[in-house]
């Protein structure tokens, strides 16, 4: 299979095309930039929420040192920058991101990613919890009990519901064979880990024994328990976008969000984004079947059993990269990267389940490659903030909000 590199960009050559200007239909009115806590060196942000606020993680080098920094947005502002760990034999990627996660007993997870062995790919999720609001932090340790030195990563984190342990989901390769900087044969799995309040692990599950090799993961929970989604891939070759549910102590059969067929020999790099509220979600993808890159979201009242028919994000044609969060009236906030006219930008549109669309609004221009990795997007209360990095050297976090008293409610005609 060939490198990473070239899978990163197998399906750029398909979304180069359109020629609609960006500009002709988007409007930036009300996104602010704020001054963001991330210095020079800074990459691969992250957003989660809390009961307290938004926490905004990255990674910060400093020579051949790799940091994994947090600072947490309240009312108050940003609170001072805080490390999580360092080290020199971290596995730093522009699309397999470390996080940082406030659980509802105030205490803090962090997962970054640390070389195994020499191979390429040889790396594992590490976490570490702190409770005293970041000070400090115990020894950090990982999720995963096959001991290869296999890819794993691509985590997302959350909360139980019950336990108010941590739960999180990764892309694990123990089934893989590595070598000469490539993934080799086998079958990439999702698989999942549960801990109690004191951090004590208390099962590690498999979700799905054979998905896409590398594209990210994404979670949130409902009010009937957690619900992953992920990309998958079939023995020929479809990779569509499908969901498990933990309901009664185990993952339901993975389910498609929507068929869309389309089949590529080659891991897309695109992953889904999830939110939820109740029994509400919505699930923002990306597909580029029939040689057109597309994003788009759909909604359910389930909590995710059945979703709805996909509603369309972007104008003319998508790099991907997309995220999402729900709002008070059921309607949500979805994000992607749009492509036109040899142009990227980030972008940000309301969509209501009925399928109506706001306005899109550009938050920010953007890199049309890897530099510019996965633009973030959050809210709470009355307030979605952004985060994305400015490719340069050094590269830098930018970060924005925008009051949602003044989004704009008008639909498209």
């Amino acid at each position: 299979m060939a490198n990473r590199a070239a899978l990163a960009l197998a399906a750029l050559p398909l979304l180069l095309s359109a020629s609609t200007l960006l500009g002709s239909q988007s409007t930036s009115s009300g996104i602010a930039p704020i001054v963001s806590p991330a210095g020079p060196g800074s990459a691969q942000p992250q957003l989660t929420m809390s009961s307290r606020g938004v926490l905004l993680s990255w990674i910060e080098r400093a020579g051949d040192v790799a940091s994994l920094n947090f600072a947490e947005r309240t009312k108050d502002g940003w609170s001072a920058v805080r490390t999580v760990a360092s080290g020199r034999d971290w596995f730093v990627n522009w699309a397999d991101v470390p996080s940082v996660l406030r659980l509802g007993d105030g205490s803090l997870y962090g997962h970054w990613l640390q070389k195994s062995g020499p191979d390429t790919y040889a790396y594992d999720v590490r976490l570490a919890r702190s409770t005293d609001d970041g000070r400090t932090w115990g020894p950090s340790f990982i999720p995963h009990s096959d001991g290869t030195k296999t890819e794993h990563g691509f985590a997302s984190l959350y909360q139980m519901p019950n336990s108010g342990g941590l739960g999180l989901i990764w892309l694990d390769g123990r089934a893989m064979k590595t070598g000469h900087g490539e993934h080799g044969g086998g079958d990439m799995s999702v698989r999942s880990a549960t801990y109690d309040k004191e951090g004590k692990q208390l099962a590690e599950s498999a979700v799905d024994l054979r998905v896409c090799e590398c594209c990210p993961t994404t979670a949130a929970v409902t009010a009937e328990g957690p619900i992953v989604a992920y990309r998958d891939r079939s023995d020929t070759e479809i990779r569509d976008i499908y969901v498990s549910r933990f309901v009664g102590g185990k993952w339901s059969e993975p389910a498609p969000v929507h068929r869309d067929n389309w089949q590529i020999a080659a891991c897309p790099v695109n992953g889904p984004a999830l939110t939820a509220d109740g029994k509400t979600v919505a699930l923002a993808w990306f597909t580029a079947k029939g040689d057109e890159g597309h994003t788009f979201i759909a909604f359910s009242s389930d909590s995710g059993r059945t979703f709805g028919n996909p509603i369309r994000l972007d104008d003319a044609s998508a790099l991907g990269r997309v995220d999402a969060a729900l709002l008070s009236d059921g309607s949500a906030i979805a994000t992607w990267i749009e492509f036109a006219d040899g142009k990227a930008q980030f972008r940000m549109r309301r969509v209501m389940p009925s399928g109506e669309r706001g306005q899109a609004m550009s938050v920010a221009g953007l890199a049309a490659n890897r530099a510019s990795g996965y633009p973030r997007m959050a809210r709470f209360g009355d307030e979605l903030i952004f985060a994305w990095t400015e490719s340069g050297t050094p590269s830098r976090i930018a970060t924005a909000r925008l009051s949602l008293s003044q989004l704009q409610t008008s639909r498209e005609r």
